[in-house]
Parts: C-alpha cells; structure tokens; sequence
C-alpha cells in the first residue's frame, strides 16, 4: 500500500507564455477589470489556503509578466523561452523548486473559471495513493443546454473547448477539439428527462507524477496530437493511462480557456450572468 503524501512533494504551477502566437500578452489581458493572470493566481492561493505544504508558483518567459507577479506577490520562475508545451514549462519550474516535488499540476494561465474542486479532488487523489498516480485530469458533464453553448462557441472559434470520452473506470479514451461523441439518437435522449448529455468537456488542468512528466517532454510530438493540437494526445499515443476526476459544477461554471479575444467577451458575459464563476 502506498505511503499517503502530506503535500510538500506536491507544487501547482501556473505556466504563462506572453508570446502567444494567436493571442499575445493573454495573462495580461482583463476580464471585468482583473487580469486573467491575477484570476487564475488568485484560484491557486485559495487552493494553498487549504493545503499549506504546497508550493505555488508562475512560470513564464516574459519580465513583462514577472513584473506583474511582483504586483500580485506569487512567486514567479523564470524558464526557458524555447518550451515547447505548458507541461515542459511546469517540469522546467519543478526542477528549479527542488527535486523534493514529486507531483506538479499545471494550472493554465489562460483558465480563469477553473473550480476549486477540480484541484482539490486531484491533491486528494494523489495524496491517497502517490505511486499508483500517473496522470490526473478534470471532466465536466455537459447540460444539454451547455452542451448547446458549446456547439455556438464553435462557430466562432472552433479550437476553443475540448471534449473526451471516458471509460467506465475513469480512464481517458480519447481527447478532442471536435465534439465527442457523435449523438445518433439525440432528440430521444434530450426527451428522456435527463438534464445531462453524454459529452464530457475536458478542462486544461493536469496532474503529472514527475517521473511520468520527465518522459513525456522527451517524446516526439504524436501524429494526432499535432492534428489536433492537443498535448495530453502524446500521453495516449504512448499507453499512458490517464485517469479522470468527473466534477459536479454549478449551471454557469463550465467555461473553455480564454483562447482568443472573442472568448474575453464570452467570458465576461458569463460573469455578468453567473456572477464570480471561481
């Protein structure tokens, strides 16, 4: 039986490029007033409230965004400008905290609407049984009614929000930008008086054991991982398992990552309608 962790092997970083490609400076940006760095930053010192023995910290490539932690009093680590992926960024962060962290999970700096839960049940997850944890990641069950959203976000910015397919123990089949799955029979299942659909939404949050996440940025880059521009593919591709958390979120909560300058506007309009999502 595995030894339970007490969390000081445990860090939640946060890893945020300012050199986005489709949306430069996007940590810096504001939703209502508050940048979406200080949102997600915020998440993580409520987290920590609960778990002292846990470190937190910014990994970024920019002074621009090292400045604002200053402002925002997180600790911000400094990597490499050349990292490919936000999970090298958080192994690069993990080896400058100390070989002590055993389990890092990358809070992406770019999900300001990630709930508290999702977080809490991955350190819970881990704790109970560290050597046996591999990789965990958070799903939400889709409404129908979010699921229709969803649909609408698409046509607008199709790249934003992933879905997967689940196994009955919790595994990951498969991750993807298109919604999954198909629903030949939708109309009887919307009649059947069920509230949810069969579509889960994946949110960008990962838990890596450090041994697991050491060989995964030493892959190549898989075949449908580049298709679909989706990096936990590459864990699939290698039969990693990848154990998920199914959340039970309020109406409102399920929000993709901010993605473009269309997804602020989203954002901010859900705000408006659901009040503080976090």
């Amino acid at each position: 039986m595995s030894a339970a962790s007490n969390g000081s092997d445990i860090a939640l970083i946060i890893p945020a490029r300012y050199g986005s490609t489709r949306f430069p400076g996007k940590p810096l940006v504001k939703i209502a007033g508050v940048t979406m760095l200080g949102r997600v930053v915020d998440i993580a010192k409520k987290v920590q409230a609960l778990h002292p023995n846990i470190a937190i910290a910014v990994a970024t490539e920019d002074q621009r965004i090292a400045d604002h932690c200053a402002e925002l009093d997180v600790r911000c680590i400094m990597t490499s400008d050349q990292c490919p992926t936000g999970s090298d960024r958080v192994l690069d962060a993990a080896a400058q905290i100390g070989d002590h962290i055993r389990f890092t999970i990358g809070l992406q700096g770019d999900a300001p609407f990630t709930p508290y839960e999702a977080i809490n049940k991955m350190i819970a997850t881990y704790q109970s049984a560290p050597e046996h944890t591999e990789v965990l990641t958070p799903v939400i069950r889709l409404r129908w009614a979010e699921l229709d959203e969803l649909r609408e976000s698409k046509k607008i910015t199709p790249f934003s929000g992933t879905t997967a397919i689940v196994d009955t123990a919790g595994r990951a089949l498969w991750f993807s930008k298109n919604i999954i799955p198909g629903i030949r029979k939708e109309d009887k299942l919307r009649a059947s008086g069920d509230d949810f659909s069969p579509v889960h939404q994946h949110l960008g949050l990962y838990g890596f054991r450090r041994d697991i996440l050491e060989k995964f940025v030493k892959w190549p880059q898989g075949h449908y991982e580049e298709l679909e521009g989706l990096e936990q593919l590459r864990l699939l591709e290698n039969g990693v398992a990848i154990h998920t958390i199914t959340l039970d979120v309020p109406l409102g909560l399920v929000q993709a990552g901010v993605d473009s300058p269309e997804d602020v506007t989203r954002a901010e309009d859900a705000l408006r309608k659901y009040g503080n999502l976090a």
